[in-house]
C-alpha cells in the first residue's frame, strides 16, 4: 500500500540521450518509463496510474511506484542510453512484505487446569509467530502454516496453558 522510490545516478559524466526504465518479470523486460532530452518524461501505457517520475534528469534520474502490491515485486533496471559509448544498466530489486495485527485467542480446555491459547497472524512472507507468558507452562505447543491464494500465509501457533484458574496470568502473542 506504500510507495516506492528508484533513483538511479550515473556517476562518470557521460553524454546520456536517454534514461529508460525497466521492470524484468520472469526473464521479461519490460519498459516501464523514459526520460530524454528531446521528449521529456513518458510513463508507458500500463504504468500511468503506477509510476511517476519524482526527479528527471540524464545523470540522475528516479521514479515512484505508488502504492505498491505484490504485482510491483521485482527487478528494476534504470538504463543510461549514452553516445557513442552505448548503455550504462543499474539494478533494483525489492520485495513487498506484509503484516497483520497477530489475533489471540483464549478458550477453556476440557481439564479445569488448562487453557488453549492460540495466536494467529497473516503475512507475506509467512511470518514467525510466538506466544509468551509468565508463571505457567505450556505444554502440547505446535505451529501450523496455512498458504492462502493471495500469495500470504496465516500462520497459527497453538499451546496448552497450565494453571491454576484462580490466577490470572497475561499471555503475549507476537508476530
Amino acid at each position: 500500500g506504500e510507495d516506492a522510490e528508484f533513483s538511479c545516478q550515473l556517476l562518470d559524466t557521460k553524454d546520456v540521450l536517454q534514461v529508460t526504465w525497466q521492470k524484468i518479470s520472469r526473464d521479461v523486460e519490460t519498459n516501464v518509463a523514459t526520460y530524454s532530452k528531446y521528449y521529456g518524461q513518458r510513463v508507458n501505457d500500463g504504468f500511468n496510474d503506477k509510476v511517476k517520475f519524482k526527479y528527471t534528469g540524464l545523470q540522475n534520474c528516479s521514479i515512484v511506484i505508488r502504492n505498491v502490491t505484490e504485482q510491483d515485486e521485482g527487478c528494476y533496471h534504470c538504463l543510461f542510453n549514452t553516445y557513442p559509448e552505448g548503455s550504462f544498466t543499474g539494478r533494483t530489486c525489492f520485495q513487498v512484505y506484509e503484516l497483520h495485527e497477530p489475533v489471540v485467542d483464549v478458550r477453556e480446555s476440557n481439564s479445569a487446569e488448562e487453557w488453549v491459547v492460540s495466536c494467529s497472524a497473516t503475512g507475506r512472507p509467512a511470518p514467525t509467530v510466538t506466544l509468551s507468558q509468565q508463571d505457567l507452562n505450556f505444554s502440547q505447543y505446535n505451529t501450523v502454516s496455512v498458504s492462502n491464494t493471495n500469495a500470504t500465509f496465516t500462520v497459527t501457533t497453538t499451546a496448552v496453558l497450565s494453571g491454576s484458574r484462580k490466577h490470572s496470568t497475561q499471555v503475549g502473542c507476537a508476530a
